[in-house]
């Protein structure tokens, strides 16, 4: 049997990081186990491929879950703590998303992999942690049939949000150390809606502000791109309020023309029936004339008063979501009250968790991956404290 100071199970952001800075004592014997057959898939695509890895605007309310609290401890100090672990430049958008400058997601697992190779980490690709008993220290029985152990084990194993393995949960290994899973609920995804009224708009892109309600009176918004789809509704903004539906049904209001007054618009179409449009033209040159001519549609009739108030208020009733195979991260996991600030079990002496695997989600934007490699950090710092 294999002996390593540390055995990180699951090769993703936070698997990788926590490996990475580990390494740095060059002294210790790390083994880095991943199911797939490549560390970093969900990595390699995180942020549309650009690689979007936090955020300036980096505060609490961006996080959420039973591990809000101390999601935010840990990943709302310098919001650049994340990319120290890169080798790269990274720099902002005028949104405040920090990427790397080459706006490359592939190259942070280039990154981080380099880093893992130069510094000696065994990395296990498509090996599976089957079982893991404590016995002083932590005995692995592996999916090939061979066993390692370890004096730390550090569970990274994700949660279940595109998953890279459909073949194993990701919290079987804590629960079977006796830790608490919370639900789970896709989050950052794309929304199921009426499409009764959008049916002509599939493909299209719209800049809009998006105002969310839920069947429980929990609300959320967000100004970004919606794209409609045969199911609902698609984009950015979307993803930003769709945890508010996480077990929940309701509404969404998109606001076209953020930018411009209800009275402006009013009076636009006025000109329009003065200068003769027909009614189903009095949006052309405003908006997308395909929106314009299912707002007009919707309202059926040619007020100018109806229609201006349609484009600033046009709602969709939300009937579920696209499913984990399409969210970005999963909302819920290991309860966090079983979790010290270090993000040690207090049920298992040397066992660690970092990353998505915990109850703690953040928004689009960065907000995940900030908390994954600063969580990963933050293990990696008490492990290295106690050598």
């Amino acid at each position: 049997m294999n002996f390593y100071d540390v055995a990180v199970i699951g090769g993703g952001a936070a698997g990788m990081a926590c490996a990475a800075r580990l390494s740095e004592n060059k002294n210790l014997k790390i083994a880095l186990i991943e199911s797939a057959d490549r560390l970093g898939k969900k990595l390699a695509r995180t942020g549309n491929g650009q690689g979007n890895i936090s955020n300036i605007e980096m505060t609490p309310s961006h996080y959420h879950g039973g591990g809000a609290r101390l999601a935010g401890k840990i990943a709302c100090g310098d919001p650049y703590e994340g990319a120290k672990l890169f080798n790269l430049v990274c720099v902002a958008d005028e949104r405040g998303r920090i990427y790397p400058a080459g706006k490359q997601a592939s190259a942070l697992v280039d990154s981080l992999k380099f880093t893992l190779q130069k510094n000696g980490v065994e990395i296990m690709l498509s090996s599976t942690v089957i079982k893991m008993k404590n016995k002083g220290g932590f005995n692995f029985e592996l999916s090939d049939g061979s066993q390692i152990s370890a004096k730390y084990a550090v569970i990274c194993t994700g949660g279940v949000a595109q998953p890279v393995c459909k073949s194993h949960s990701p919290y079987a290994l804590a629960q079977n150390a006796g830790h608490t899973v919370t639900e789970v609920y896709p989050s950052l995804v794309q929304l199921k809606t009426d499409t009764a009224n959008i049916k002509q708009l599939k493909g299209i892109r719209a800049d809009c502000v998006v105002t969310a309600i839920n069947d429980k009176g929990q609300s959320a918004k967000a100004h970004g791109d919606v794209i409609f789809a045969d199911y609902g509704v698609s984009g950015n903004a979307i993803f930003s309020v769709s945890p508010v539906f996480a077990g929940a049904k309701g509404e969404i209001s998109l606001e076209f023309l953020p930018d411009i007054t209800q009275n402006t618009i009013e009076n636009d179409i006025l000109n329009k029936k003065k200068l003769g449009y027909p009614a189903s033209e009095l949006l052309s040159g405003t908006l997308h004339n395909q929106i314009g001519r299912a707002i007009i549609k919707r309202v059926g009739s040619d007020n100018p008063e109806k229609i201006a108030s349609t484009v600033k208020n046009f709602t969709l009733s939300v009937t579920g979501n696209m499913g984990f195979d399409y969210a970005q991260v999963t909302r819920g996991g290991i309860k966090v009250s079983e979790i010290s600030d270090e993000l040690e079990s207090k049920l298992v002496k040397n066992l660690f968790f970092a990353g998505e695997v915990l109850d703690a989600d953040g928004d689009c934007g960065g907000y995940n991956l900030q908390w994954a490699f600063t969580s990963a950090q933050k293990v990696a710092e008490a492990i290295l404290k106690r050598l």
